[in-house]
């Protein structure tokens, strides 16, 4: 796990070694029955079985702005069989497009590099 806060909005992201689509539901599911109160649960995973699968969630951001930049830093770090969750608290500021971008990704590499 791995908290950011920028312009009073608190990130928090977790990552997550996975096997299957569904266990990456399920640990989504989980972190949001756990995070009803968070403004934003966004997500992005990768999963190599036979094929490669990958899925961005933008949960309500500006469409490309949370789950892209997620899923960009998974594929930059070439990491296979990776969820990682961003759990956002909005601190009533808002960061504009680009903001939302570079704290996306920031979260989500700091997430990894805490299971890395």
């Amino acid at each position: 796990m791995a908290v950011l806060e920028i312009k009073k909005s608190k990130f928090i992201s977790y990552a997550f070694n996975i096997k299957s689509n569904e266990e990456a539901l399920r640990i989504i599911n989980k972190i949001k029955q756990e995070n009803r109160k968070a403004t934003h649960i966004c997500y992005a995973y990768r999963i190599t079985e036979s094929q490669i699968f990958e899925k961005a969630y933008d949960d309500k951001e500006p469409s490309g702005t949370a789950g892209k930049p997620i899923l960009s830093v998974i594929q930059k770090q070439n990491l296979n069989n990776t969820l990682v969750i961003v759990i956002r608290f909005f601190g009533g500021i808002k960061l504009g497009s680009g903001g939302l971008i570079r704290a996306y990704g920031k979260s989500a590499a700091l997430a990894i590099a805490e299971i890395n």
